[in-house]
């Protein structure tokens, strides 16, 4: 008789498979715990790198897939895709009738899977809540709306777990454990300059940029023309000597406006310039130590990674636009708005002055530190599974 809990996660694109990578490995390693991974989104679009196939080399069984329809760019289509989401979703969950539903941060696919498991009285676990972006995404609308849903939180620091608390969450279902992506950091999983240069023909002398830029969602139909200043920039480094690996963005609306602009502005053409749909984990936090500690670079764009993953690495990060306002950050971040010279100017700064690069190397990490999956799974391991668990109470 299988006495092992079955704890079912769900993963709807690259950058929050990348963060939920150790909770899936620990989970997977824990003697008391059996997974069933659920993979959506982007993750099974070829348009945005089908990323199903890093989770397949990373070991991973897949134990089904979500489908997501998504054929237009709009906040229409967003909403439709929800619904599709829970369709397909629901259909998966009661066959595997997992003991706990896990579901990561704040993205519309994310979404769907914490509706679909609360409403189907699954005990739902949230990593990441708590977290602010006030940017113009709507990404803290669904982040705490999940919180609300969910009945155990997992919080990457201490302001965010004190956040869900203010939300009205009774204190023992929230845990502040870090950002899970830091046990891969501490265990060194990640590309070394060597095989970056390999792999991707980079001089490891040279200076490097990496590039994401995604949509601000609820200003979507301008993110062509909010990316357009950002490749100017991108142009005028890679003509003085820098060497620019430019990455896709996310599937939401506006993404393939942005995708559209790499192709129209002929950025793979350009001498310098490299467009990758995805690098994978592994190769870009490869990337992320080289332009910190190991070498010379920056990480530029509006990525939640370039504020959450690069303190680690000592690497600097050109933040552009709104889209992470409000997002705790350490000392290494350097904010612009959408203007070629100003994004410029910042990525010399942040390439080329020693002081504010030593600020970088020596800058605190919020984000903790690592044995993060361990934590998450043990408490998956013995948490109670009774009524208490579901009949959510309000602390206020």
């Amino acid at each position: 008789m299988n006495t092992k809990r079955t704890i079912a996660i769900f993963t709807g694109n690259r950058a929050e498979y990348g963060l939920l990578n150790p909770i899936i490995r620990a989970i997977a390693d824990h003697p008391a715990l059996e997974y069933r991974l659920l993979v959506s989104g982007a993750h099974l679009q070829k348009d945005f790198g089908r990323t199903l196939d890093e989770i397949e080399r990373d070991g991973f069984h897949i134990a089904g897939e979500v489908s997501i329809e998504m054929d237009q760019d709009t906040l229409f289509a967003t909403a439709q895709a929800i619904g599709t989401g829970i369709l397909s979703l629901s259909r998966l969950l009661d066959v595997i009738k997992p003991d706990i539903f896990v579901v990561y941060a704040d993205r519309y696919e994310a979404f769907s899977a914490a509706i679909t498991g609360t409403q189907m009285n699954i005990p739902t676990t949230h990593i990441e809540g708590g977290d602010i972006t006030e940017g113009g995404a709507l990404d803290d609308s669904v982040r705490h709306a999940i919180t609300k849903l969910a009945h155990l939180h997992f919080t990457t620091n201490r302001q965010a777990a004190e956040r869900v608390l203010r939300l009205g969450e009774e204190p023992w279902r929230v845990f502040d454990v870090g950002l899970p992506v830091m046990d891969l950091i501490a265990d060194g999983k990640f590309a070394t300059p060597e095989e970056l240069s390999g792999r991707y023909g980079i001089d490891t002398a040279k200076p490097v940029v990496i590039f994401t830029q995604h949509s601000v969602t609820t200003e979507f139909e301008l993110a062509a023309e909010q990316v357009r200043p950002s490749f100017e920039a991108m142009k005028r480094l890679a003509a003085d000597g820098c060497q620019i690996v430019v990455t896709y963005p996310n599937n939401d609306a506006g993404g393939k406006c942005i995708i559209a602009e790499i192709a129209a502005q002929g950025l793979a053409d350009c001498d310098g310039i490299q467009v990758h749909k995805s690098l994978g984990r592994y190769n870009y936090h490869g990337f992320l130590n080289l332009c910190g500690r190991a070498g010379t670079g920056v990480c530029i764009g509006n990525s939640s990674s370039g504020i959450k993953e690069t303190p680690v690495f000592g690497c600097p990060t050109v933040n552009i636009g709104s889209r992470q306002d409000g997002r705790l950050r350490s000392t290494n971040v350097i904010d612009t708005d959408y203007d070629a010279t100003a994004i410029e100017k910042a990525c010399r700064k942040a390439l080329f002055e020693n002081g504010f690069r030593h600020v970088c190397a020596t800058c605190e990490n919020p984000y903790g530190r690592g044995n993060v999956g361990r934590t998450i799974a043990e408490t998956l391991a013995t948490i109670e599974l009774s009524p208490r668990l579901l009949q959510k109470k309000m602390t206020y």
